[in-house]
């Protein structure tokens, strides 16, 4: 098991801050474990959290990433995804490197707020050629032969072609946004954005819509890891539950 999750929700200047995240390890547990435990808190810690947000997230996910290389003496291809969410008063931030995935339920809409980043998209592949890099077949696209995934945490010897740079979306939170999902590709293998949103939507308590997610990517056989986070909003208060 190589993933690892967190969340968390406090009050700060009569605003709520909820920080949620799903992170998905490759080649080991060592860097998914170590964005689990500083990520936020680097966050938390940016001058312009507040007046910033997606600023502060970017530079957050960039320290995070440099200080992990700086800290790792090894020579380990190991790495990792990350989908997290910044809830701030009335305003939701989605971030995403790699290809776990965060989902919306709004109006019973699904609606993706993070985009997968897989080596055979135009716009990486370029990206990736462009830095002297490039991708081939091997069982799926894989950047060098070697990683399947795009943009991600750690990943020392590929990291000039695999970035930690953060797509990042804002949503406005009101009456229309039901609940978020985030996952790792575990259940996005098996499980389309509409299944989940039509799976969990009757259930009111956050967990054990969490877990009914789980218990179906494993129903249809996932091959990897499935950690999943999901957080409902009720009039204008974040809940969250996870498994």
């Amino acid at each position: 098991m190589e993933d690892f999750y967190e969340t968390k929700i406090d009050c700060v200047d009569g605003q709520i801050i909820g920080l949620f995240g799903v992170f998905d390890g490759h080649g080991g547990a060592k860097v998914a474990e170590y964005v689990k435990e500083n990520l936020f808190s680097h966050l938390l810690r940016h001058p312009k959290f507040m007046s910033d947000t997606k600023v502060a997230i970017d530079d957050a996910y960039k320290s995070t990433d440099s200080e992990f290389l700086e800290s790792d003496s090894s020579q380990n291809q190991c790495g990792s995804t990350a989908s997290t969410a910044v809830l701030l008063g009335d305003r939701l931030f989605v971030a995403n490197v790699g290809d776990s995935r965060a989902i919306i339920c709004r109006g019973g809409n699904a609606i993706a707020v993070s985009k997968d980043h897989k080596p055979d998209q135009t716009d990486e592949r370029q990206r990736i050629e462009d830095a002297g890099g490039f991708v081939m077949w091997a069982g799926t696209w894989r950047v060098g032969g070697v990683l399947a995934v795009s943009r991600a945490f750690g990943d020392k010897l590929l990291k000039q072609y695999v970035v930690v740079d953060p797509e990042i979306r804002e949503e406005v939170v009101n009456d229309t946004l039901e609940f978020l999902i985030l996952a790792s590709d575990g259940l996005w293998d098996v499980v389309s954005n509409e299944e989940a949103v039509a799976l969990t939507r009757s259930i009111q308590d956050p967990e054990e819509a969490a877990k009914k997610l789980l218990q179906e990517a494993y129903k249809r056989e996932s091959s990897d890891n499935i950690t999943c986070v999901v957080v409902r909003f009720l009039h204008g208060q974040g809940s969250s539950g996870y498994a």
